[in-house]
């Protein structure tokens, strides 16, 4: 066997950290589904979890299998929950790919088509795979009346700490929210950066479940 060098290892554990991180949830099976559904049920403890799907999308074409995990309001969590599951299989390399979150005050099949485009478009060619910082139009408001049209892509604050990661025996993944926000706050975002973005949006207290609040940009 050739021999790697110091280098060469300390590059994959910079590409992919939660190969080595023990305090990555990590479950015994090898089937990617199976892992995050584990995972799901884990951390929701006490929730009603249920599977469900928005036919209106064509992702069947790019993530056959996709469905959605929607999570009723519980101990862990007071709101709605939306969980996708199948992006990781369709876009994963090397082991790695992702999954996403969405949080909503209410139940409502918006919140389910709009995590079902985020994966559909996600899937679709490389340059559109999203991640961290990444803004998504869609197309008109989350919430009517409200102005909240774009999706930002971003850690999943509101489920810190144990939500974000899992891995199992042939993959890993990390789950990212998806926060709807304002056309004003995306360019707010392009301009000044991501994190100056996040902490205005810390600064001003913003209640990321009401589909109708104010833009802070």
């Amino acid at each position: 066997m050739a021999d790697v060098s110091a280098s060469a290892v300390a590059a994959l554990e910079r590409m992919h950290p939660l190969r080595h991180d023990l305090n990555v949830p990590d479950y015994e099976t090898s089937d990617a589904g199976d892992a995050l559904g584990q995972h799901i049920r884990g951390f929701f403890a006490g929730h009603k979890i249920a599977k469900r799907t928005w036919p209106l999308v064509p992702i069947e074409t790019r993530i056959p299998g996709f469905f959605v995990h929607e999570i009723e309001p519980g101990p862990r969590f007071p709101g709605w929950t939306y969980v996708s599951s199948g992006c990781w299989r369709a876009t994963a390399e090397n082991g790695h790919g992702l999954e996403f979150v969405l949080s909503a005050r209410n139940a409502d099949q918006r919140h389910l088509e709009l995590v079902s485009m985020a994966g559909y478009y996600h899937a679709g060619p490389k340059s559109q795979r999203l991640d961290v910082g990444h803004t998504l139009p869609i197309g008109e408001p989350w919430s009517v009346p409200g102005s909240l049209d774009h999706l930002f892509v971003s850690q999943p604050y509101a489920y810190a700490p144990d939500l974000d990661r899992l891995r199992w025996q042939t993959g890993h993944a990390r789950l990212l929210s998806l926060m709807p926000i304002t056309a004003a706050e995306r360019d707010f975002k392009i301009a000044h950066g991501q994190e100056a973005l996040e902490q205005r949006l810390e600064d001003e207290a913003v209640d990321f479940l009401n589909p109708s609040r104010a833009s802070v940009a």
